[in-house]
Parts: structure tokens; C-alpha cells; sequence
């Protein structure tokens, strides 16, 4: 990694022989929440304190180091599943697998849901996830990660969005009163990740509604009646299990909660990467809420969509009529795709991006499976194994049915409630995560020597 200079234009080490030699065991040992920066001001209370120094903002190179930790591109991945049943019948599914790349996190299918937007004194970047970049790319930024170019990684795979730093209103709801002193200031770095959730819908639904599980979907909001599913259900000669007794009858609901905790895991991987990123680089960092609905996706300039209360909640037209009059039928901002300069950069799998959610699957199932350049038949040139080729061939495409049930599925949510996902749309944020330098003199003053780890007294030191 190259020598970089902060953004005051003073020289700091280069941090490429730092990473190379700190321990794993250390960056778990000294991981903690470390929140007070130079530039930061506690007001009240036994740990009342100014900082009497000025803000530092990261080097790149530092920045560079933490996005990686984040959501780099490392390689390919192995997807070693059973994609046919072989010998064992019900053992197949394997091609719910919809990527073969990556990254320094797990990520539910290879799905890659989350992106991560990086926020700074000098405006917001969004970080690319591999589906958002030419695949002819991957095999050079896995080059670098490998060779420890951090810095050209980000370059690579960064776009600068804002040319400035973005903020939501410093208040309750949007900022906890605890974390107002110090969320989102000048000097430190923001790292913000946003799950776009439609991709993974889908996907999972492609393989639930396949015989090997064959689930079957009711809606809880709307008198448990089946959520679009009516003509699929066993029952009544289809292929979907909707005997209670099964235990594959489901809610709307519940996919819903199963969905973003998927996601949620991911951000948590990220979350916890740059925590310990932090750590090697001797920096201060802590993870806090950022999961206001809509707030941080208007201030980052998201496509919105301003659903009334009265749809999202599914409510015929007498009731959305007496919210109305009563002043209860509030608009619900919903963020539906990220622009910039014209160019969709998160563009979900439902309108406004396609005219239906007949043609946003059949968009996704085109990704997976379209031949030549679908990720799973591109000629497997991009994977690891030793004859791509051979195995892409034997890997079955996903049934007409299940294609179908899913479609009728997104299109009842999407016809009842708005929105997909129908609770809260395609995007959802639940924490962000910020680093800074630290402020040693306030920890000299209030804590014990060890609060501080000797990578972060070296870095003081400098």
C-alpha cells in the first residue's frame, strides 16, 4: 500500500506493513467501542469534556483499508452444493447460489445485498457491489486485493455521489439523544450500509416455491387468505404444500422477517470487519442506529415514492377514505432506486425500474440463467472451478412453476400493498458504523491506561 497523506496534508506512515503484522487474536482482544474524537464535546454528565484539538479526518489509504474490511472483493467463491438430487431425492437446490463472487463478508445465496456508502468531510461515495460492476472487471480487483492495493481497489470500485457531507436532522427520531455529540461529525469517517432486499426476495422464493420445498404463503394482514397463491396450492391440483399440518405453510409476515434478517447478518459482518479493522489501524469506532424509514435515504438523494398510509397497510377504500378525512392517511416516503447523474446505481427488481413484477423476475431469473452471460451460464470462466463449463451445463434453471409462483406472489404484494418488500419496500438500513481518531487526552483523564490499546498509543504517538 502507498504512502497517502491525510486530508490537512500531513504525512502519515504508510499502513500497509501495520495491517500485514497485526494479529487477528489482537483485533479481537482490543476491539471496543471507542467513540470520543479529536474536535468532540461531551456536554453534560461525569464525562462532561471538549476536545481542545482540531477534527483529523482519515487518510485514504485508512478509508480505503475500512471499505475493504467492509465489502471487498476477494475471489470466487467455491458454491460447492448439490445441484441436482442425485441418489438422494430432495437433496438438490443447489442453484439457489445467484453469484460466484466474494467478498470479506458471508452473504446469504452470494446475493450480495448491501452496499455500503462511505460519508465524509468531503462529500458521500457509494462503494459497488460485483453485480453493479462489469464482470470483466472482477479478475483485476481481486488482483489487487490479493497484492495489498487497497487504495486502487477503492478507487475501482467507488463512486463519489455528493460533494459534500450528507447528515440526517440531528434529532430524536432520526439521531438517538446519546449519539448527537458525536454521530456523523466533521473529522470522522461514516459508514453507512443500505440492503436493497428484492433480489434476495426473489431468489429465496424461487427456491421455496420449488417442489423440493414447496411453501405455501398467506396473509396474516388480509384475513390469512393466500397471498396470490390461491391456483398453486395443492389442493387445488397445484404444487405448493398448503396441508397446516406440513409445517410449509408460512405468512407474508413472517417471509418478510426472514428476509431482513438475512440482511441484517450481512450488515452485522460488515459491521463487525470494521470494528476490527479500526482496531489494527489504531483508529476509534462504534456501531449506532441508523434505521429511520426513509430519513437517511432522502438526504443521500434516493429515488422516493410517497405511498399513503392507507396502501401500505392494505386498507380497502371505505377505511383509507376515513383516514383521509381524520388526517391519518399520511404519505409514507419509500426509497425505490439510487440515482446519479442519470445512471441507476441500486436499481431494485420491481417499478419503477420494470413495468410489472412479471417482467422484474424474469429480469432476475435473466441474471441467474441467461445464456452466455446469466451467472450461472457465462461459461463458469469466472469461478473456481476447474471446468466451469461443465459444471454451469448440469446446473437446472429454475422450474417454470416456481418461476410462476413467484411472480404471482410479488404481484399480490405489490398490487395490495405498494411496495416489495410490503413492510418497509426494497431498501433498509439498521446501524451505521463510524471511525475517527481518538482523542487521547480525554481518555488519559477519564479511564484506566488499557482503555486505549498500544496500536492506538502508537498511532497517538505519531
Amino acid at each position: 500500500m502507498t504512502l497517502d497523506t491525510d486530508r490537512t496534508g500531513e504525512s502519515r506512515l504508510d499502513i500497509g506493513a501495520k495491517l500485514s503484522g497485526y494479529s487477528l487474536m489482537d483485533a479481537l482482544l482490543w476491539r471496543r467501542s471507542r467513540r470520543f474524537a479529536p474536535g468532540m464535546q461531551i456536554s453534560g454528565g461525569p464525562l462532561a469534556y471538549r476536545s481542545t484539538a482540531a477534527p483529523r479526518p482519515l487518510t485514504r489509504d485508512e478509508e480505503a483499508a475500512l471499505a475493504f474490511a467492509a465489502c471487498g472483493i476477494t475471489g470466487h467463491t467455491l458454491a460447492e452444493m448439490p445441484y441436482r438430487d442425485g441418489d438422494r431425492p430432495g437433496a438438490g437446490g443447489g442453484n439457489i447460489i445467484a453469484q460466484l463472487v466474494g467478498r470479506t463478508i458471508a452473504s446469504g445465496d452470494g446475493i450480495h445485498s448491501v452496499s455500503l456508502f462511505v460519508i465524509n468531510d468531503e462529500g458521500v461515495s457509494l462503494v459497488r457491489r460485483p453485480q453493479d460492476l462489469d464482470r470483466t472487471e472482477i479478475p483485476d480487483l481481486i488482483r489487487l486485493a490479493h497484492d495489498r492495493e487497497l487504495s486502487a481497489l477503492y478507487e475501482r470500485v467507488r463512486v463519489q455521489v455528493r460533494d459534500r457531507r450528507s447528515d440526517v436532522p440531528r434529532e430524536v427520531p432520526f439521531v438517538p439523544p446519546f449519539n448527537q455529540f458525536s454521530a456523523n461529525v466533521p473529522g470522522t469517517t461514516y459508514f453507512l450500509p443500505v440492503a436493497e432486499l428484492t433480489a434476495l426476495m426473489i431468489n429465496l422464493l424461487l427456491s421455496a416455491f420449488e417442489d423440493d420445498f414447496a411453501f405455501y404463503v398467506l396473509d396474516e394482514r388480509n384475513r390469512f387468505q393466500p397471498a396470490g397463491l390461491a391456483k398453486f396450492a395443492r389442493s387445488r391440483g397445484g404444487h405448493l404444500n398448503d396441508d397446516l399440518s406440513s409445517g410449509r405453510v408460512v405468512t407474508a409476515g413472517f417471509l418478510d422477517t426472514w428476509l431482513c434478517e438475512f440482511a441484517a447478518i450481512e450488515q452485522g459482518a460488515m459491521l463487525q470487519n470494521l470494528g476490527l479493522m479500526t482496531q489494527a489501524l489504531g483508529l476509534g469506532g462504534f456501531p449506532h442506529f441508523a434505521a429511520h424509514p426513509f430519513a437517511w435515504y432522502q438526504e443521500l438523494g434516493f429515488r422516493m415514492n410517497d405511498l399513503r398510509f392507507s396502501r401500505t397497510i392494505g386498507a380497502g377504500p371505505l377505511m383509507a377514505s376515513v383516514m383521509s378525512l381524520t388526517g391519518r392517511n399520511m404519505p409514507m416516503p419509500t426509497a425505490v432506486g439510487f440515482e446519479h447523474d442519470g445512471e441507476p446505481l441500486l436499481r431494485p427488481y420491481c417499478p419503477p425500474y420494470y413495468r410489472n413484477m412479471e417482467e422484474a423476475v424474469l429480469a432476475f431469473v435473466d441474471f441467474k440463467y441467461a445464456p452466455g452471460r446469466g451467472t450461472l451460464r457465462d461459461g463458469g470462466a469466472s469461478s473456481s472451478w476447474n471446468d466451469g463449463a461443465a459444471v454451469q451445463s448440469d446446473i437446472p434453471k429454475a422450474s417454470d412453476r416456481a418461476i410462476a409462483a413467484t411472480i404471482a406472489y410479488l404481484d399480490y404484494l405489490h398490487t395490495r400493498y405498494g411496495r416489495v418488500p410490503a413492510d418497509n419496500g426494497p431498501f433498509r438500513s439498521v446501524l451505521a458504523y463510524q471511525a475517527a481518531d481518538l482523542d487521547e487526552d480525554f481518555y488519559n483523564r477519564f479511564y484506566v491506561p488499557d482503555a486505549l490499546s498500544p496500536t492506538q498509543r502508537d498511532r497517538a504517538a505519531q
